[in-house]
């Protein structure tokens, strides 16, 4: 099956779109620029709603008033529990369910609405493909194997219910999201700021990465335009884990001498260093670079000036 494109109704002008995860790192960035783009935005929160602009739901417990999207015309589906901490067997259990069972439940509900929606736009991540070494990766790469691969499986065919029923369905295959706010930047930041920073591992690992401020235009790229199915997420100019310590420590004016070594991530993190620290992903942007997408940040050293800026 080709994904280049989808026979869109049409493409998105100003119009009601529901956005789960919208209190989150990505959420907070991608609302007030959808309502700036002149968008209506509808929070999904697992909470009372407090005015119009939010609905309750309760993914865990298939709650949501499918009513109540009545008039919706797209979806942002950014929830998803951290992987960021120590993998228990109970934290995978929650990582798996936290993507896979909302994103079905969601699915499921706009495919019910009438009228139907157009598109849904659901996160992801370049985990899906496994530790692959050097190799060059696009979207038409084979998928990996290991846990965050499988649960990238699972969480795109968790969309299969609106994608049968006729949404142009995107799913978002991104990296590491550079932003002081949150994410693995801000985590990174104390220890760099202190002189402390350095490679992790070998450094010789691949991480693909994106500016916030990029991928906030990427999601609004896919959820207006006419892409369907896999979309690659991330700079154009991925770097090994040595280069991005050494481009973080220049932005700080900080030396990075002091390397984390594969056996204290591993002590440290367990499985997770494996799979998320130790090993990494060469992916590149080809359907966004196809459709004449352009980064404003697509270099690291600029897309850090920014980060650190905000």
């Amino acid at each position: 099956m080709s994904w280049r494109c989808f026979p869109a109704r049409r493409t998105l002008g100003r119009v009601k779109i529901v956005v789960s995860g919208a209190s989150g790192l990505i959420g907070t960035a991608l609302v007030p620029a959808l309502e700036a783009g002149g968008h209506d935005v509808v929070r999904l929160v697992r909470r009372r709603a407090a005015s119009a602009r939010e609905l309750e739901w309760d993914p865990a417990a298939a709650t949501l008033d499918a009513s109540a999207l009545a008039g919706i015309e797209g979806a942002v589906h950014l929830s998803g529990a951290t992987i960021g901490r120590r993998w228990t067997k109970a934290r995978k259990a929650e990582i798996r369910e936290s993507r896979v069972k909302s994103t079905a439940f969601l699915s499921e509900t706009l495919a019910s609405v009438e009228p139907q929606p157009s598109v849904l736009v659901c996160a992801g991540g370049v985990g899906i493909y496994g530790d692959r070494g050097d190799e060059i990766l696009t979207e038409e790469s084979e998928l990996g194997s290991g846990f965050l691969s499988e649960v990238g499986r699972a969480w795109e065919g968790a969309c299969e219910p609106a994608r049968s029923a006729g949404l142009r369905v995107v799913n978002l295959r991104g990296g590491i999201v550079l932003s002081r706010q949150g994410g693995a930047l801000a985590r990174l930041l104390t220890p760099f700021k202190l002189g402390l920073g350095g490679r992790v591992g070998s450094g010789k690992q691949w991480w693909s990465w994106i500016a916030i401020d990029d991928l906030v235009r990427a999601i609004r790229f896919a959820l207006e335009g006419t892409l369907a199915g896999p979309l690659n997420v991330v700079s154009p100019n991925p770097v090994t884990n040595a280069q991005f310590a050494k481009a973080l420590g220049k932005a700080l004016g900080r030396p990075t001498v002091f390397p984390f070594p594969a056996f204290a991530a591993k002590a440290m993190f367990g499985e997770m260093a494996e799979e998320a620290l130790l090993t990494g992903q060469r992916a590149l942007p080809a359907r966004l670079l196809d459709a004449s997408f352009a980064f404003d940040y697509p270099d690291l050293g600029l897309a850090l000036e920014r980060a650190l800026e905000k």
